[in-house]
């Protein structure tokens, strides 16, 4: 599938008559515009007939479908893989910010212009803001090379409390159960965690009594940084078994059962009306709707279609009778810019090494496309040496260490890497 664009830039129908765009290509009447998916621009004619074209998106947490149709082929096909490094990365900053409280160092005056009094109404975390972001990136590189009418997007909302029950084996919530909530009528987070665990040792048993006070911790079963604060990842010790715990005397029970993240669930509760009132405001001229999974689910299960995200969004599109595309893209988004002064591991003696790479080594960056023995690849690690780790879009290793002279870039990286 070639994608084509009019003399003024605008998206017109795609071709797939290979011969016809060699011959615009050879007598100057096209120029490429984009390698990835391959597009070319009209020169001499402006061509503006297009057809009913509908963009069904399949939301979601980690693995998000896309699927552009008519009502007799599909033009275009991707599974887009947002990002979930925000989090760690923010967790690893938060940690270098409170250890400088106990280095010394010169004053620095408060600063209180990120706070929570600060934030804006709508204010979202950084890492459901960069998730929605990354929907609307992919659907608007669509735009820019099908001539959408319609956007159909399937939204979810999950009701947490009930899905916390059910994987606790637990009377499902009822009325004003949803008002309570598993922490009601607790101080904090760790009172209601000592309160459930009875206020006793989960490893040796140890609780205070009226001879012999024991104090209590509460200690994560995963590190903050992974797991987080929520009462599911912290579980009550005493002082000799945290402690022996941390030293690796102590190993802690393994009977306890944690319960199932609903992290990529409460993502999608919060980002659902966000995504939609930011595409109605970005795309005024297409028509911009939602449906439901159940209805996607009938569909899908009545035109006998096999499950997958791309899938998905093929059956939200609602052209059952469209010819599949044999081949889907991949989009993986990449961050644009890191400002961090020195790495994060400490070197021996105590020392932090300065974050000192280039942009540029022997004219590549990080993720440039470039091609090595026939094969198109990206560029996922440099040395100062010349040796490039080279590798596919999904993490297929091409080669761990080949020499520059070798490469020849096709290129340059872009915030959507498309393969």
């Amino acid at each position: 599938m070639v994608y084509v664009l009019s003399k003024n830039g605008r998206p017109i129908m795609p071709t797939e008559n290979h011969a016809k765009v060699r011959l615009l290509l050879k007598y100057g009447k096209a120029k490429v515009v984009r390698r990835t998916p391959f597009t070319i621009q009209l020169l001499e004619t402006n061509k503006t007939f297009t057809q009913d074209i509908t963009l069904g998106v399949d939301a979601g947490s980690r693995h998000v479908g896309l699927s552009a149709t008519t009502e007799k082929k599909e033009l275009f096909a991707a599974e887009l893989q947002p990002r979930n490094d925000v989090v760690g990365l923010m967790s690893s900053r938060r940690e270098l910010r409170r250890s400088r409280r106990n280095r010394t160092t010169r004053y620095r005056q408060a600063r209180f212009n990120n706070r929570v009094h600060g934030k804006h109404k709508g204010w979202l975390a950084p890492s459901v803001e960069v998730k929605i972001w990354n929907h609307i990136q992919s659907i608007r590189f669509v735009s820019k090379i099908l001539p959408l009418m319609t956007i159909r997007i399937e939204t979810a909302e999950f009701d947490l409390q009930r899905l916390k029950a059910m994987g606790a084996g637990e009377p499902l919530p009822v009325g004003r159960d949803y008002q309570l909530g598993e922490m009601y009528n607790q101080y904090n987070v760790r009172q209601y965690v000592l309160h459930r665990d009875g206020y006793t040792c989960q490893c040796c048993g140890a609780h205070s009594t009226a001879k012999k006070a024991v104090k209590l911790h509460v200690h994560h079963l995963e590190s903050r940084k992974t797991g987080g604060d929520a009462p599911d990842n912290l579980i009550t010790l005493c002082e000799d078994c945290h402690k022996g715990h941390h030293a690796g005397k102590v190993q802690l029970p393994t009977t306890r059962r944690r319960r199932r993240a609903t992290r990529d669930a409460a993502f999608m509760g919060i980002m659902r009306k966000t995504l939609l009132d930011r595409l109605l405001a970005m795309f005024p001229e297409i028509n911009i709707c939602s449906t439901y999974g159940y209805i996607t689910k009938y569909w899908r299960k009545k035109k006998n279609i096999a499950k997958t995200h791309i899938s998905d969004a093929f059956v939200i599109a609602k052209n059952f009778d469209a010819e599949r595309l044999e081949k889907s893209f991949l989009i993986v988004p990449k961050r644009q810019h890191n400002r961090q002064i020195h790495k994060r591991r400490i070197n021996k003696g105590g020392t932090r090494k300065l974050n000192q790479t280039p942009k540029y080594i022997f004219g590549y960056q990080l993720f440039d496309r470039v091609i090595y023995k026939y094969q198109e690849g990206f560029v996922f690690g440099r040395r100062s040496s010349g040796g490039f780790d080279i590798r596919k879009l999904n993490g297929e290793k091409i080669s761990p260490n080949i020499n520059y002279r070798k490469l020849r870039q096709i290129e340059y990286r872009k915030a959507l890497l498309i393969g």
